[in-house]
């Protein structure tokens, strides 16, 4: 399993231990005001974003009275932060490639920051590493939606390139630009998916020891823990045993 996939895992496991709910909200609200934004409408049933990035918050059991604000906010019933969406590239230690996707209303600041939490664990901002990444839509569902046949064959129909069945579920692969068109037809037939975004997936990996895995971790966690970052995908691989042994 890739270090990004596992990562996730990992923060899952630990998210009831540590105080990080209020940043979470508060990054969840900004997706919610950009995908209102972008998407041109605050009716979820017709912004396939916005949809997405209020499933996640259901998720995280964000209040429904918070959700409702970062709407109106966006809709302008409200004065709101104005944010905008960037993408950064670099490496961290041992040569991992790293995609830092944020939500900043001041980009300096953020590049600032970024670079200075990168440069103290070893890394550094600013390399191009796009190249090692490719860009796909994904939709999640539940495995007790559907079999793996039934998914097979709706996400085929619905024009999905690829899909994967396993016990934490489905995952369907898109294009990117096909993402709101498969989602919908999935959520025709199955109804509303666990999620459904844009992401970076590797398609070459560093693969790390427990030493390395744990100084990249490092790094992944600071990053994550910034409050304009949305989203850290890397392109490190470590062993099962080694990441049981981390997330313990």
């Amino acid at each position: 399993m890739a270090g990004h996939s596992q990562f996730k895992n990992i923060m899952h496991r630990k998210g009831g231990q540590d105080a990080k709910r209020a940043r979470t909200f508060a990054k969840l609200g900004r997706e919610i005001s950009v995908a209102v934004r972008s998407g041109g409408s605050p009716d979820p049933a017709h912004n396939p974003r916005l949809r997405a990035a209020m499933a996640a918050a259901r998720q995280a059991n964000m209040p429904k009275e918070a959700v409702e604000r970062a709407i109106r906010k966006a809709s302008g019933q409200t004065t709101a932060e104005a944010y905008e969406e960037v993408r950064y590239e670099g490496r961290g230690p041992y040569g991992v490639a790293l995609i830092v996707e944020a939500l900043t209303d001041n980009r300096n600041r953020t590049a600032a920051d970024l670079r200075s939490i990168f440069a103290k664990h070893g890394g550094a901002l600013g390399e191009t590493v796009a190249f090692q990444f490719d860009r796909i839509g994904l939709v999640r569902y539940p495995a007790a939606v559907a079999s793996a046949d039934a998914m097979l064959e709706a996400a085929i129909e619905a024009g999905a390139e690829d899909v994967t069945t396993g016990p934490h579920g489905h995952e369907v692969v898109t294009a990117p630009d096909m993402l709101a068109a498969v989602q919908a037809a999935l959520e025709a037939r199955f109804g509303e998916a666990e999620s459904a975004k844009l992401e970076w997936r590797p398609n070459i990996t560093v693969a790390l020891g427990e030493e390395a895995a744990r100084a990249v971790l490092k790094l992944v966690e600071a990053l994550e823990d910034h409050d304009d970052v949305q989203n850290v995908t890397a392109n490190f691989e470590v062993d099962e045993a080694v990441m049981e042994k981390l997330s313990a």
